[in-house]
């Protein structure tokens, strides 16, 4: 009979995840501009803080892989042929629910609110929120969208444009639940947020 050596690869995901955890929690609190090894290792319930650079290259690697894990439209956004052979309704609805999930999270809306207010008065924070959110999904969301045309399956000859037109209600949406704390807004249906018959 022979033993089954635990999976090295296993515990190490595993204490990756446990630290970005840990991460999202003081950077909801703090900022991530303002978030100090210490107190994420303390979050994240391990003994060094020297020990999170066995994990990620830096805080700005460990942020980036809390944004792209733990908010749900960048993990859609993260799999380049996520909507492949999806219709355009079905792709919309995916796109739509992911964005909408973004409020579910407990930790992500004080952590949207923080950034918000570094974005108002820091112009390098402004690009790289901008790089590592709205601008992938944007990107992602058109190209879906230029496939669609390519497909016959929407008319327009902006693929940019009605992206756009589409994430405009999702954005004002969260925008509702986080920087003005609206709660039972008019509800938003990622399906029919927009028909874009164009």
């Amino acid at each position: 009979m022979h033993n089954v050596m635990p999976n090295r690869d296993d515990g190490f995901e595993a204490k990756r995840q446990q630290i970005i955890d840990g991460a999202l929690e003081v950077f909801a609190r703090t900022g991530p501009d303002r978030a100090t090894n210490r107190e994420i290792a303390s979050a994240a319930g391990i003994g060094s803080p020297g020990l999170i650079y066995h994990y990620f290259r830096d805080k700005a690697h460990l942020y980036q892989q809390v944004l792209e894990q733990r908010i749900p439209l960048l993990q859609l956004v993260g799999q380049p042929h996520g909507l492949d052979g999806v219709s355009l309704e079905e792709g919309l609805r995916r796109f739509g629910e992911a964005y909408l999930a973004m409020v579910k999270v407990p930790q992500v809306i004080p952590l949207l609110r923080l950034l918000i207010s570094d974005i108002s008065r820091q112009p390098a924070a402004r690009q790289v929120f901008w790089q590592a959110g709205p601008a992938r999904g944007l990107a992602f969301l058109a190209d879906f969208l230029q496939k669609a045309m390519d497909r016959g399956e929407l008319r327009t000859d902006d693929p940019v444009l009605a992206a756009r037109q589409y994430m405009g209600p999702l954005v004002l949406y969260v925008l509702t639940q986080t920087v003005f704390s609206l709660q039972d807004t008019e509800a938003v249906n990622a399906g029919s947020v927009l028909e874009l018959n164009l």
